[in-house]
């Protein structure tokens, strides 16, 4: 029969057991959906269907001789083929798969600090409609008033390790591609071969990264002018470290991805409404 020696370490092992237990599920390493949750992504990415429909509109307003109606309609089946919940569902799966365990919890790390929630704050708000005919009106202005500071100097290491301009031109080359694919399908049966018509959109890329890196250097100062080169240097740390960069190239990359994929459906769904006469 067990002393009761015996039985106070039995008791102390269960105990143990049970706070080491607890003390593991505590601190296990967060999943990809908590780490997006924590970032500023899954915000930015609920924009991107607006900010896709409204470029996509006043593209077809400025660029063909297109009836509003017929702008509106496009509009719609365009908008209606990206969903921000898609493209944050792809993000997710992708980070999950790519990153490691400690690359998830440094970046989970990172975002629960108070500078990087004061960037996400500044980041979210800067992705909001309002911001993008704010940063289109005050640009020269942005850029004249910064000339020479610190901050400008420090963009080029901050578009390097943010992949900025190569995400906008990304999301460009994809607003042109749905435009693309929508005029295609009002062709009917001369319409192109989609993939034809994605290597003659493609092959304007180096044409759209000196017209939109303009536009994400203004961006830049919009969004980051509020904070000391200090603690933008710390965020650049962040962004250039192994997990950080991990993080923003798997999501930039995953985005593109989810940004490119709806062109089908776009040129299926336009095919559909002109069969049945809705144009």
């Amino acid at each position: 029969m067990p002393d009761h020696r015996s039985r106070i370490t039995v008791w102390k092992a269960a105990v143990f057991t049970v706070l080491f237990a607890s003390a593991v599920t505590t601190h296990a390493a967060p999943t990809a959906q908590q780490v997006v949750d924590a970032s500023p992504i899954d915000d930015i990415i609920d924009q991107y269907p607006a900010m896709l429909n409204e470029g996509i509109r006043r593209g077809l307003s400025q660029g063909a001789q297109l009836q509003p109606f017929l702008v509106n309609s496009i509009g719609a089946v365009v908008s209606s083929a990206f969903s921000g919940a898609d493209i944050e569902r792809q993000v997710v799966e992708d980070l999950q798969s790519s990153l490691g365990e400690s690359q998830l919890a440094a970046v989970a790390d990172w975002y629960q600090t108070p500078l990087a929630k004061r960037i996400s704050k500044a980041e979210i708000e800067a992705s909001s409609p309002s911001a993008w005919k704010a940063v289109q009106a005050n640009g020269p202005a942005l850029v004249k008033e910064y000339q020479g500071t610190e901050l400008a100097s420090l963009f080029d290491r901050y578009d390097q390790a943010a992949r900025a301009t190569q995400s906008a031109v990304d999301t460009a080359i994809a607003m042109q591609f749905s435009m693309a694919a929508a005029m295609n399908a009002l062709k009917g049966s001369g319409a192109m071969p989609v993939g034809e018509l994605r290597q003659q959109v493609e092959s304007r890329r180096t044409m759209l990264r000196g017209q939109v890196g303009r536009q994400v250097y203004t961006a830049y100062l919009y969004t980051y002018n509020a904070f000391t080169p200090e603690e933008l240097r710390e965020y650049l740390a962040f962004l250039e470290s192994d997990a950080g960069s991990a993080f923003t190239r798997v999501s930039t990359q995953s985005i593109q991805k989810a940004l490119m994929e709806p062109v089908d459906m776009i040129s299926r769904k336009l095919g559909q409404l002109l069969g049945n006469g809705a144009f």
